[in-house]
């Protein structure tokens, strides 16, 4: 099969398209035949080595752990799948090796879920581990209807998301973003305030008596988080650990089959989207990792597989 791999670490520049031999198909696990995948933060940073205290990785290893397609076959012990099935998975493994920019994945059937029909390929390669990682926050957190939530980095990859799982659960949402993205907010329920100096200020003028939840998606902001908080309030990032100095909860997404087809379940109920920046043929996986790096996409990077 056709994958992207690399076989040190490094900048973009370190990923070939190469052929290797199929996944084998382990108990509990199924193959997916990818459609599209996606690129989050986490995929190039591993990519360049900043994950090797944390992952054991395994040189030459294929990228990736977003993906949408179809089941080609399924292994011992998985009642759950057919072959046929249109699926969905954050599909990270215990360790880096056989990832998703590839024709074919592998993964464990606790990392998948049915795939939204409400969503095109891409967009359901983009919503496992950016919506996972919302999803989990908010829910981890508390967050119920009512509470005022305070949305870091709004109109990042996650953000956009979290601010539309947040008004799902109930809540009202102020969401920070340059003001280029301020009717996109608004245009999902969102109240948009400019982020820099004086953010602490703009969101008191909106919520006096402070924010219930606050979601951080960029880091960087604990002063300000600290600041708006309403007594008894809670707080979380997925970024900064520092949080936890503070009373705040440091996390990172888990794969959870249920979580993710909670998402999807959200996307029939017209509750969710999933916003597409771009989108990259397999090829050019590189300049996709590239455009994630800038830090400024409002959506989700996505490459495409196969038709």
């Amino acid at each position: 099969m056709k994958a992207i791999s690399y076989a040190e670490y490094g900048d973009p520049s370190v990923l070939s398209l190469t052929e290797v031999p199929d996944p084998k198909v382990g108990p509990g696990e199924v193959l997916i035949r990818v459609r599209s995948a996606s690129v989050n933060p986490v995929d190039w940073k591993i990519v360049a080595g900043y994950l090797d205290p944390l992952m054991n990785v395994d040189l030459p290893a294929i990228p990736g752990w977003d993906v949408s397609g179809v089941v080609e076959q399924v292994g011992l012990d998985t009642p759950e799948f057919e072959v046929g099935d249109e699926v969905m998975a954050y599909a990270r493994k215990d360790w880096v090796k056989g990832g998703s920019y590839a024709e074919l994945v592998a993964a464990p059937v606790r990392t998948v879920a049915k795939k939204p029909a409400a969503l095109d390929w891409h967009q359901a390669a983009g919503l496992p581990l950016a919506g996972l990682t919302a999803y989990q926050l908010l829910t981890r957190l508390g967050t119920k209807s009512g509470d005022t939530v305070l949305v870091h980095a709004a109109a990042g990859g996650v953000g956009i998301l979290a601010v539309q799982i947040a008004k799902a659960l109930g809540a009202r949402v102020i969401g920070t973003a340059s003001e280029r993205n301020h009717d996109v907010l608004r245009d999902l329920g969102v109240e948009p305030v400019t982020y820099g100096e004086g953010l602490a200020d703009r969101v008191r003028e909106l919520a006096p008596d402070g924010v219930d939840v606050v979601t951080d998606f960029v880091g960087g902001v604990l002063d300000v988080t600290t600041a708006v908080l309403a007594e008894g309030g809670r707080h979380g990032s997925v970024v900064e650990g520092e949080v936890q100095q503070s009373g705040g909860l440091y996390m990172w997404v888990r794969p959870d089959a249920d979580d993710l087809a909670a998402l999807g379940a959200l996307v029939d109920e017209g509750k969710l989207t999933v916003p597409v920046a771009s989108v990259f043929p397999l090829e050019r996986t590189a300049d996709a990792f590239t455009e994630s790096a800038t830090g400024h996409v409002r959506g989700k990077v996505v490459i495409s597989v196969s038709e």
